[in-house]
């Protein structure tokens, strides 16, 4: 992979975390008035959603339908792990606060990258459980601990 498309991911991810720190307290914000995070979650995904059907046509990508249809029935379910991501995250920071949420979701995000990683899971290219790794988990839940006493 070249060193650009490396840097592109890195910016992606990025900004992708911002948007979703960004995305508890605006979500937070909806439940108050909708009186519910599932329902703030519901009109978050339906805004998303009509954000990315604007993105279908103008990319004009066409899906494998063939490769589609030859995929597990758990390749469909990360727009649930979404769900309760949205709806976790619209309930927990106006309790826990945005940065305590947003430190506890990482650390948790973290967690399951390692498992996943470490048996290949989905079809990724397998990555072992290490020293290192584990190091970075528990600096990660210490940050928890700091940002939350703080």
């Amino acid at each position: 992979m070249s060193k650009s498309m490396i840097a592109f991911a890195i910016f992606a991810c990025v900004l992708g975390g911002m948007m979703t720190a960004a995305q508890a307290p605006t979500n937070a914000m909806l439940a108050r008035p909708l009186n519910s995070p599932v329902n703030a979650a519901f009109a978050s995904f339906a805004v998303g959603t009509l954000v990315l059907a604007v993105m279908v046509m103008l990319l004009r990508v066409k899906p494998d339908v063939a490769g589609t249809l030859s995929l597990p029935w758990y390749a469909w379910l990360g727009g649930s792990y979404g769900a309760v991501f949205v709806v976790a995250a619209a309930f927990s920071a106006p309790r826990l606060g945005v940065a305590t949420t947003i430190t506890i979701m990482v650390g948790g995000q973290l967690l399951m990258g390692v498992i996943l990683d470490h048996f290949g899971a989905f079809g990724m290219e397998p990555r072992p459980i290490s020293l290192a790794r584990i190091g970075g988990l528990v600096l990660v839940l210490l940050g928890v601990l700091l940002v939350r006493r703080g």
